[in-house]
């Protein structure tokens, strides 16, 4: 028998998704430093502290009286300062126009890097950090799309994955919030810091769930404005994504909801599954719930398009905490990064440009 042994070629714009595992070595637990101790980073401290294999060895922020919470850890403000550090992993929870310069800085230095989302303010931001990953093959990077790790949406790709209701034929999701009194001045919609508005800084997830359950798309038509805020950016977004395997995917992010709102809806050949709510800190968003049925006609029901539906409410919400740790594993294992790599979000950094590119007014 002969065997012919097919050589690829990984693309530029591939990343370690692809890439071998490399050998775990590390001995004691994984020390950790944290860059940026707002809400965000303070969140990921706290699962950091309470992972069994790691250590929260450091933490940064530019505002000193930060470390009056967290006593007994070594707090500097400067991130150069806690790269230099003893660490093995480095968490950058900063802004959009500081997180990309400060995650190549911290792979350069032999330290793997967990980076919140969105990845920065571009694609070629995401392109920089990613020749930084390919020059240091053997640390991890990961990004924070802490929405896969939902349990809904957990439990949700289960069912997709599994086929019983056949292939996926269209998703249609809606991310909406209401802003607040103080929406125009924040940061995220300063032309220097953000790099976009409503849709880079929320939508980016139900865009990176779009792709979660449907894969990649090729296809953009979108329409993108301002129409309350007084804002640089889009207070809106609506995009038709579309692919060659005929599955369409419609997302709306908006600012102007009034009410939160975290929906989304998975129909398939059989059946559907509707998502509905998203636990956060605040709860705004109301009870995170995951509806399914398989489709039924009025012969089966007896009722005319109301299929036998199961509900089921979720009222914990673990996925920083799930997404640390599988982070962890894979620094311990040398698994490679298989949800939330640089291929991920250069991919959703990508399907934000071209809505932006078709949808701004010409």
């Amino acid at each position: 028998m002969n065997l012919q042994v097919q050589e690829t070629q990984i693309a530029p714009d591939q990343a370690t998704a692809e890439m071998p595992a490399t050998q775990g070595h590390l001995a004691g637990p994984i020390r950790v430093g944290i860059i940026g101790m707002g809400r965000v980073g303070a969140r990921r401290a706290e699962c950091v502290k309470r992972h069994p294999d790691m250590e929260l060895a450091a933490l940064c922020d530019v505002d000193a009286k930060r470390a009056e919470a967290w006593p007994g850890v070594s707090f500097s403000t400067d991130y150069r300062e806690l790269i230099d550090r003893d660490l093995d992993a480095v968490f950058i929870c900063t802004y959009n126009d500081t997180a990309p310069a400060i995650v190549i800085e911290a792979l350069n230095r032999g330290k793997h890097a967990f980076c919140e989302k969105p990845p920065g303010r571009s694609v070629e931001d995401v392109r920089r950090i990613i020749e930084a990953e390919r020059a240091n093959p053997e640390l991890k990077l990961k990004f924070g799309f802490n929405h896969r790790y939902h349990y809904s949406i957990i439990e949700a790709k289960q069912i997709v994955d599994s086929g019983r209701y056949g292939r996926v034929l269209w998703v249609r999701g809606v991310y909406g919030k209401c802003g607040s009194i103080q929406f125009e001045n924040e940061w995220r919609n300063d032309r220097n810091i953000a790099g976009g508005g409503i849709l880079l800084d929320q939508g980016i997830h139900m865009i990176d769930l779009c792709r979660y359950f449907c894969g990649d798309f090729d296809q953009v038509k979108s329409l993108v404005n301002t129409a309350y805020w007084k804002i640089p950016f889009e207070d809106n977004a609506f995009a038709i994504l579309s692919n060659g395997d005929g599955q369409v995917a419609m997302v709306h992010s908006s600012a102007t909801h009034w009410k939160h709102l975290f929906s989304m809806e998975i129909c398939m050949e059989d059946g559907f599954v509707r998502l509905q709510g998203i636990l956060s800190s605040t709860r705004s968003y109301g009870d995170e719930t995951l509806t399914y049925a398989r489709k039924q006609f009025e012969d089966t029901t007896r009722a005319f398009g109301r299929p036998r539906e199961e509900t089921i409410i979720y009222d914990t919400d673990d996925s920083w905490a799930l997404e640390v740790a599988d982070f962890a594993e894979a620094i311990r294992a040398g698994w490679p990064i298989t949800s939330g790599n640089s291929s991920d979000a250069l991919r959703a950094m990508q399907l934000i440009e071209d809505i932006y590119a078709d949808g701004r007014p010409r």
